[in-house]
């Protein structure tokens, strides 16, 4: 971020969770550690190898921690930072514009 230039504060914000997926892996994080499988489960448009570049990305940033077990096979789970829990109100409000937007002129296929 040190070299980059922003143009407004939405612009440094959506460099963290903009994109289709970012914001998606933050909320289903924010109720607690998820294993790849799980995540997979919850958001299954989403290819392995996008799924694997979001998580990577997301930990790069800062906002999410990979912790793996030395079990066979090797467990992985992953979790948000403090810094990534601070994003919860955020993910939650922008769920409830959607929810509003979805109910008012399509549907929700899964609601959590």
């Amino acid at each position: 971020m040190h070299n980059e230039d922003f143009h407004c504060a939405i612009d440094v914000s959506m460099r963290f969770i903009g994109g289709k997926w970012k914001a998606v892996v933050i909320w289903y994080l924010k109720n607690g550690k998820k294993r790849f499988g799980e995540l997979k489960t919850h958001i299954p448009d989403i290819t392995d190898k996008m799924l694997s570049l979001q998580l990577k990305a997301l930990e790069q940033d800062g906002l999410i921690s990979r912790k793996v077990y030395p079990e066979i096979p090797p467990r992985v789970e992953y979790e948000l930072t403090e810094e990534g829990k601070s994003l919860i109100p955020i993910v939650n409000s922008i769920a409830k514009w959607g929810k509003t937007k979805a109910e008012n002129e399509g549907k929700m296929v899964l609601d959590e």
